[in-house]
């Protein structure tokens, strides 16, 4: 989430959401429209037909979020883009083709019904990376799994889309929403039973009883003249008014929804921070839990994180409230390079979701693949990730009164923690994690941002981060 203001002619500006951002990376945490005005005599026009569900099997389906894909073609491994990439947020960008690739062999062994794709496609919004990663889902496609996407923050407008060559970033296309529901048409606005005329949304049957609704929360219609790309979300009034004409239509099916959308509905830290949460998430989720809408699927925050409205064993005021959770899939481009499996009954609505690291070494074994980065990647992506924090906290305590020592010791405490927390783990290791020497020494920093943000990070939850069974309700 971060672009590093180097060997270009566009000034930066930083906004709250990217200064954040800055900080956190300096000690490496983070991380055809349709009508819509409709009757319950008219239905959306595209509509399908009321249907019986064929099967009474469960149903499997995989989320991924913030792919970041750049097309190996903008990057030749050179010292523009090797810097780019040590100053970065952790993504794994030297072997995003081979992430792709890995994703779209484990979809051709285990086979889920259908893949979603909740935004951040693309590194920087590349006009090459996002016609390559069509491809590539056009290959899922063909292998019998079908694929429904929607934007991010990155996708759309991004005057920061680049390529690199030698010790230069260069100015490459990007893309306008126009181009995105060409290029993705296949990957869910053709099968799209109503799209949004205000945004990017749609609505889509995914499975017999199972509906996504595919939300577009980003705001990118002013990058270009902002000169970057606005990182905070919202959903508009009319989707809103949209969204309500979607769940009737549900209703008459007998059909359950899934919420999809790039940005949290719900806070995923403790932490006072902006750009996460939807800018409306009040509105938002008054919305959702009048429509009887309990399942949210989001990304952006780029770790693994479960929560729920009201929290996981809170006594809330009106016993009648819904629960609504939102799942936020850690970023597939950064360690541990994760997805959700989910299952549906549409017998019980029971949906079911756990984290899967995808399988690079299985796709570079059977592909005759000699790197040996590859081969191992579990563990070699773990160890640059760990380096990775380690560097850049010893480099945030180099002007610190601390003895070289005790700088080591804190640094090793907070790349291990790095490495939980990103996989959504942090709390169950805590006690682990607690028992190292640097812990010590960084809550004696009473008054310090960082002790504070460590215990965030270490707090205990009844809900797991990485798993979760909840039973949609029938619309």
């Amino acid at each position: 989430m971060i672009f590093p203001a180097k060997r270009n002619d566009f000034p930066l500006k930083k906004s709250p959401l990217i200064a954040f951002t800055i900080l956190l990376a300096a000690v490496s945490i983070l991380p055809g429209c349709k009508d819509t005005n409709l009757s319950s005599d008219a239905p959306l026009e595209g509509a399908v037909p009321a249907v019986i569900a064929s099967s009474t099997s469960p149903v499997s389906f995989w989320v991924a979020t913030d792919t970041h894909y750049l097309n190996k073609s903008l990057q030749d491994g050179g010292p523009a883009f090797q810097s780019y990439v040590n100053s970065g947020d952790g993504k794994m960008l030297p072997y995003s083709d081979e992430l792709m690739e890995a994703l779209v062999h484990d979809a051709e062994l285990k086979k889920p019904q259908f893949l979603i794709l909740s935004g951040d496609l693309t590194n920087n919004g590349e006009a090459d990376s996002h016609k390559e990663l069509a491809a590539k889902l056009k290959r899922i496609e063909k292998q019998g799994t079908s694929v429904y996407v929607i934007p991010g923050n990155h996708d759309l407008f991004n005057p920061w889309a680049r390529s690199f060559k030698g010790d230069k970033q260069i100015v490459t296309d990007h893309i306008t929403s126009k181009d995105f529901t060409e290029l993705y048409a296949d990957y869910g606005y053709n099968e799209a039973i109503s799209k949004d005329t205000n945004s990017l949304s749609y609505l889509v049957e995914a499975s017999p009883g199972l509906w996504l609704l595919m939300i577009d929360s980003s705001q990118y219609v002013n990058n270009e003249k902002y000169g970057f790309p606005q990182t905070d979300g919202r959903i508009l009034p009319a989707t809103l008014s949209w969204i309500k004409d979607c769940v009737k239509l549900a209703s008459e099916q007998h059909a359950s929804i899934v919420t999809v959308m790039h940005h949290n509905l719900l806070s995923h830290t403790s932490m006072s921070v902006s750009g996460f949460k939807l800018n409306n998430s009040q509105e938002t989720m008054a919305a959702l839990r009048q429509d009887g809408l309990n399942l949210v699927l989001s990304g952006h925050i780029h770790m693994q994180d479960i929560r729920r409205d009201p929290a996981a064993g809170q006594t809330a005021a009106d016993s009648n409230v819904l629960p609504v959770y939102d799942i936020a899939t850690s970023a597939f481009a950064v360690n541990p390079h994760q997805y959700g499996e989910m299952t549906f009954d549409p017998q019980s609505r029971k949906v079911t979701y756990h984290t899967a690291s995808v399988g690079v070494e299985q796709w570079a074994a059977d592909n005759e693949i000699t790197d040996p980065n590859l081969l191992h990647f579990k563990a070699y992506a773990e160890q640059s990730f760990s380096e990775s924090s380690y560097n850049k906290a010893m480099k945030n305590l180099k002007d610190s009164s601390f003895s070289e020592a005790d700088k080591q010791s804190m640094a090793r405490m907070m790349s291990e923690l790095n490495v939980k927390y990103f996989a959504g783990t942090a709390g169950t290791d805590a006690e682990a994690i607690q028992a190292m020497p640097g812990y010590q020494l960084w809550m004696n920093q009473k008054e310090g941002f960082m002790s504070g943000y460590i215990s965030s990070m270490l707090k205990p939850k009844e809900q797991s981060n990485i798993a979760l069974e909840v039973t949609l309700t029938t619309q």
